[in-house]
This record gives C-alpha cells, sequence and structure tokens, in this order.
C-alpha cells in the first residue's frame, strides 16, 4: 500500500539506482535486471540512471542498456542529457566544497581514503567506507556540505544538491511529473527520491532508512528485487506471461 498522498497512476517514467539495484551483492550487473530494463524502454516508457557512480561509468551502462533517460551521476551533482544527437553535462555542485570538507577531515586526523574513482569525480568527493558516518560528520561540522554513506562508499557533496534535486530537474525538462515517476533504490541516498516518487520500490538488502521510504519492498534482494518491484508495478510481466 503506498502512503498516504502518493499518486499511484500511470507510470511515465522510472528512476533506478545501480549498485545493489541493477547489481547483485558482489556488484555484478544481473542479466534478469538487463532483461527487465529492457522491456520497460521498449515499452516506451524511460529509464533514468540516478547513480552515485562518476558519469564515465554511468554513461557506459547507459549506453549497454540501451538507455533513452538522462543520467544522474555522482549523487545529483551532475545531470547528463542528450539533446538533438548532442551531449549536454551540466555540473550542479561545487567540488570545492567537497575538497575543504576533505581537507578538514584529514587536518582531524581522520584516516580516510577517496575511491579509485574520484579521479573522474567532479562535483564530489567519494570515500572508501572504512570510518564512520557519525565521526565524519562531527568532523565536517558546519562546512556546507552533505556526509552521505550507500553501503559502498561515503560522499561529501555541497548542502541541497542530491539524487532527488536533479531527478526533478530531469523529468520537468521531459514533461514527466515526479507523481507518473517510478523509483527503485536501497541506499540512504535514494530515499528523499524513493519518497517523493509516485511509485517507489526497495528491497530486503536495502538500508533501513530506504525501505521506510519505499512505497513497496519485495521479498527478494538486490537486482532480483529489482526485476521483482517493476513486476509489481505492471512494468514487466510475470515469469512465463508474453
Amino acid at each position: 500500500m503506498s502512503p498516504p498522498g502518493r499518486r499511484t497512476g500511470r507510470i511515465r517514467a522510472v528512476v533506478t539506482d545501480v549498485d545493489g539495484t541493477l547489481t547483485d551483492r558482489s556488484r555484478r550487473l544481473d542479466p534478469e535486471a538487463v532483461r527487465a530494463v529492457r522491456r520497460v524502454e521498449d515499452r516506451g516508457v524511460p529509464v533514468l540512471l540516478a547513480t552515485g557512480n562518476v558519469l564515465p561509468i554511468a554513461l557506459a551502462l547507459h549506453r549497454s542498456l540501451g538507455l533513452s533517460g538522462p543520467i544522474i551521476a555522482e549523487n545529483g551533482g551532475i545531470l547528463y542529457q542528450r539533446v538533438d544527437g548532442v551531449h549536454r553535462v551540466e555540473r550542479r555542485s561545487d567540488l570545492r566544497l567537497a575538497l575543504r570538507a576533505l581537507a578538514r577531515l584529514r587536518q582531524r586526523g581522520i584516516p580516510v581514503r577517496r575511491l579509485f574513482t574520484d579521479r573522474w569525480r567532479e562535483t564530489e568527493v567519494a570515500l572508501e567506507p572504512t570510518v564512520g558516518l557519525a565521526r565524519i560528520r562531527t568532523a565536517v561540522g558546519d562546512l556546507p556540505v552533505t556526509v552521505e554513506g550507500t553501503g559502498y562508499a561515503i560522499h561529501l557533496i555541497e548542502r541541497g544538491i542530491g539524487k532527488l534535486s536533479t531527478v526533478s530537474i530531469a523529468l520537468r525538462r521531459l514533461g514527466i511529473p515526479l507523481s507518473e515517476c517510478a523509483a527503485l533504490g536501497d541506499g540512504d541516498n535514494d530515499v528523499e527520491l524513493l519518497r517523493a516518487a509516485g511509485r517507489s520500490v526497495s528491497f530486503p538488502s536495502g538500508s533501513a532508512a530506504a525501505r521506510r521510504a519505499a512505497g513497496h519492498v519485495t521479498r527478494r534482494r538486490y537486482a532480483q528485487g529489482f526485476v521483482e518491484g517493476l513486476i509489481h508495478l505492471g512494468l514487466v510481466p510475470r515469469a512465463g506471461r508474453s
């Protein structure tokens, strides 16, 4: 049952996280999830990737999956769209703020390590999840930076920027309201989007906050839960049905 005030009519767009949502526990892309995403696109429903990954990774996945929707990368820091054959990249977050937060962490002796992919990151800093979130948040203090954990990394990004804010811009340009969008995700960085979307799905493998925010929680975990979620939403048929 959907939370009060959430609309449950026609779904005109799907927004999905990547790690833990289109993948298994080991972050391997799930073949059933790939087939399901393509079936959604074949229905004429655009699929948007909303991920903490850097744009090069997200763009390679976007092309391999044959998606038509925009890409929200770096937790909303980047919005990518291809319009009339032209690649458009908007940077919505100030990397300098995240770097200031990183410098403060190091000055205070917090033993943080940046992800290997940070060499391609343009709007935020992502750290290996080797230090507790609470410790990092305390050390960052009053800097205008959000500290967010995904289960796979800890992200430092300008306050006010997130998946929801950038997804909202992307959908508005497509002429699709959030109330006619379905969101699927498993992390704390998906919570705002899961709450705001017209329909939303998380999984038993998702964070407690993501499960509470979602309108529906599947029985299956990770990418298998993603496929189950699309079946629940009526976007792909159950096995054995055409």
